[in-house]
C-alpha cells in the first residue's frame, strides 16, 4: 500500500456502532459517502486489518479502521495499442469501422480501452490537445453498442471544419450520415420524419426522454426514416429500416423509434416492452437476437466534405456479421 494514501484511526470506547460508511464519512470528511462507498466495495478499506466489502457493515468502539485512497487517474487518457478497422486516414483526419462493444471516449467506468485510447497509440501527438483532453480529435460519437462508421480529426483545421459540418448536420452542407436499423413491427408510413426534443431523463439519469418543445430542458431532434423492408415479407413481425439523421443527440434514433411504436430489436433501454414480441420469433431467429445482444443499429454510410481540400469524400460499412445474421434469420 502507498502510504501516502493511507489514512488510519482506532474509534474512542464508547463509540456507538454504527454503519461503516457513515463513520468513514465523519473521519475523511474531504471525500463524499458515495466516493467512500466504493471504495468499500473496490476492498480499499480495513477493519482491524481484514478487508470489508460491505459499507453497511456495523463498527464501533476500538476498531481500527484504514482507508487506501488510490491516486487519481490521469486526466489525460494514455494510448493503448489496440487493432483498428481503418477505412481511411491522411495527416488531417482517420475514418474508423467501430465495431460494436467499443466505447469511443473516456468516461466513468470507462477510464481505458476506448477509441481514443487506441487513436492516441495510433496517431501519437498529433492529436494531442486536438477538441479537449478527454476526447481528442472526437467531433461525433457512436453509442458503445452501435457499430459503423465514425471520422476523428488529427488536427486544428481538421476539427474545426468537421465539428462546423457535424454542427450544421447537413441542412446547408454536404454532411451524410445513414444508420441501418431493425425495429420491432412495420411503420404505417413506410416514409417519415419525427421530430421531438430530447432531454436526459429525470427519472433515470441512463436514458434520453422526449420531452415538450416548451421545456427549455429539450434539444431539437429530427429523424428521417425510411421501411426497406417488411420482415419477413409474408408476416413482418420487424422492419429493415434506413435512418438519416438531420441532428445528431444522444440515443437519438433509438428514442424517436420507440416514441413511435417500433424500437430497435435488441435495444434493453427503449424496447424493453417489447420482450414478448420475441417469442413470435422462430427458435433460429431467437437465437440470433440473443447472439446480437445489442440494439440493432449500424452506421452504414458517413460522407462529408474534407477540411482542407474541399472534396467530398462517402464511406461505406457492410452489415457486421451479428446484425447480417439476425437479418437473415427474419427474412427466413
Amino acid at each position: 500500500m502507498d502510504d501516502r494514501t493511507l489514512q488510519e484511526w482506532t474509534l474512542d470506547d464508547g463509540t456507538a456502532a454504527e454503519r461503516l460508511d457513515r463513520v468513514l464519512a465523519r473521519l475523511a470528511s474531504d471525500l463524499s459517502r458515495s466516493r467512500l462507498q466504493a471504495l468499500i466495495r473496490e476492498g480499499q478499506v480495513t477493519v482491524d486489518g481484514a478487508p470489508v466489502l460491505d459499507p453497511g457493515r456495523k463498527v464501533g468502539a476500538g476498531a481500527r479502521i484504514a482507508l487506501q485512497v488510490p491516486p487519481p487517474v490521469p486526466a489525460e487518457p494514455q494510448g493503448e495499442a489496440m487493432d483498428l478497422s481503418i477505412v481511411y486516414e491522411d495527416d488531417d483526419l482517420i475514418v474508423i469501422d467501430k465495431p460494436a462493444g467499443l466505447v469511443v471516449h473516456p468516461a466513468a467506468g470507462h477510464e481505458s480501452g476506448t477509441l481514443v485510447n487506441a487513436l492516441i497509440a495510433h496517431c501519437g501527438e498529433s492529436l494531442s490537445g486536438i477538441g479537449g483532453v478527454k476526447r481528442p480529435g472526437i467531433v461525433h460519437r457512436l453509442d458503445k453498442d452501435t457499430s459503423g462508421l465514425l471520422v476523428v480529426a488529427k488536427n486544428d483545421l481538421a476539427h474545426q471544419g468537421l465539428a462546423e459540418q457535424f454542427a450544421d448536420h447537413g441542412r446547408t452542407g454536404p454532411l451524410e450520415r445513414l444508420y441501418i436499423a431493425l425495429v420491432w413491427g412495420v411503420p404505417e408510413r413506410r416514409r417519415g420524419t419525427v421530430e421531438a426534443a430530447l432531454a436526459r431523463s429525470q427519472h433515470n439519469r441512463e436514458k434520453i426522454a422526449i420531452v415538450s418543445d416548451e421545456n427549455e430542458r429539450g434539444r431539437y431532434a429530427i429523424t428521417h426514416y425510411e421501411v426497406l423492408e417488411p420482415l419477413p415479407s409474408a408476416n413482418p413481425i420487424a422492419s429493415l429500416v434506413q435512418c438519416e439523421l438531420e441532428t445528431g443527440r444522444t440515443h437519438q434514433i433509438r428514442v424517436h423509434m420507440a416514441h413511435i411504436g417500433h424500437p430497435l430489436l435488441g435495444d434493453a433501454v427503449y424496447g424493453s416492452g417489447f420482450k414478448t414480441k420475441a417469442n413470435r420469433l422462430t427458435p433460429d431467429q431467437q437465437q440470433a437476437l440473443r447472439a446480437l445482444d445489442r440494439q440493432a443499429l449500424h452506421a452504414a454510410v458517413l460522407g462529408f466534405e474534407h477540411p482542407r481540400t474541399g472534396e467530398f469524400l462517402r464511406f461505406e460499412s457492410p452489415v457486421p456479421a451479428d446484425l447480417a445474421a439476425l437479418l437473415e434469420s427474419l427474412k427466413a
